[in-house]
């Protein structure tokens, strides 16, 4: 009998928090949001929380090979842009391109389970600000 998902506290606290923001915060930023709510939450909680809602299919881990990795409360595939000036990421609001695994299955002869996709440049609001001229 498979076991059953335990929500606890913690975790619906750190899961909702997710999905009521579309800014794909680090860790530490979910852990000051939840302080709010939990006063007494460690980090160690939410790090494992995190890990566990990612396992569960509940959330997407987006790591960029930094230090520190980014959650997204959509655990759908979808498409993000990562800005390399100030370094938001955000949705991309385009259909994902399933076709591409097709190709890339003949190419290969792999067989592809889902692919991630992620644009890098210089986001519209850091070009405004910057005269088009990226840092």
């Amino acid at each position: 009998m498979p076991k059953a998902k335990r929500m606890t506290k913690q975790k619906q606290t750190i899961l909702e928090i997710l999905r009521s923001t579309t800014c794909h915060p680090t860790a530490d930023w979910i852990y000051e949001q939840a302080r709010k709510k939990l006063p007494d939450i460690s980090l160690g909680t939410v790090y494992r929380n995190l890990n566990v809602l990612r396992d569960e299919g509940e959330i997407m881990e987006l790591n960029y090979g930094s230090t520190f990795s980014r959650f997204d409360g959509n655990p759908r595939n979808h498409y993000h842009f990562v800005c390399e000036s100030c370094g938001q990421v955000y949705d991309v609001d385009y259909p994902v391109q399933n076709q591409l695994e097709k190709v890339i299955e003949e190419k290969t002869g792999a067989r592809v389970q889902y692919h991630r996709l992620e644009f890098y440049g210089i986001c519209s609001a850091c070009l405004e600000n910057k005269d088009g001229q990226p840092s």
